[in-house]
């Protein structure tokens, strides 16, 4: 289980209080978008305007941050974050 789903499961009065969000780079919140969205790097790279590699560098920071490690993951502790793409 992660440390989000942890935070998620928890009873009693801290159920109430959401797990907060890691500091993230505005780069990482806009990769963090693009993969709740279901894109892949290729298309996230596109239009963000910078290179797969530097998309796989921010996934990467992300799984850390995020105390996950998967792609898969990083989208669902997104949702359970509920990290809204507005």
């Amino acid at each position: 289980m992660t440390r989000i789903a942890q935070d998620l499961s928890k009873s009693g009065a801290h159920a109430a209080t959401p797990p907060t969000l890691p500091r993230l780079t505005p780069t990482q919140i806009k990769v963090l978008r693009g993969v709740r969205s279901g894109q892949l790097n290729k298309q996230i790279a596109y239009d963000l305007g910078i290179a797969e590699t530097t998309v796989k560098a921010h996934m990467t920071a992300l799984m850390r941050k995020l105390n996950v490690r998967n792609r898969t993951q990083v989208a669902i502790a997104a949702e359970a974050l509920s990290f809204r793409a507005a």
